[in-house]
């Protein structure tokens, strides 16, 4: 099967609560390499390579509001070029 590669960028009650540990830990669960940053605006950027059908399932759980603590409101998505990453990290 083919990799791919998406930037999300999710917005509501991301940041504090936990979100990026959380994604990384769902990531990693899903054998997805990548990243996931806070941004200044608020938002958390993710950046999720991997078996489309993977990535799929990490969009989904970020729709359906994340970690326990979390309140997304808001997903974007944009194709990105594919690039090796080790491992999922969290950047800061």
């Amino acid at each position: 099967m083919s990799k791919t590669s998406i930037a999300a960028y999710v917005y509501g009650r991301v940041q504090g609560v936990g979100f990026r540990f959380a994604t990384q830990q769902q990531a990693n669960g899903l054998g997805l390499t990548g990243y996931a940053k806070n941004l200044d605006d608020g938002g958390v950027e993710i950046i999720a390579c991997g078996e489309q059908h993977n990535i799929d399932l990490l969009l989904d759980w970020l729709r359906q509001g994340g970690p326990k603590y979390a309140r997304v409101d808001r997903v974007l998505t944009e194709p990105k070029t594919l690039t090796d990453y080790d491992d999922f990290s969290i950047r800061h």
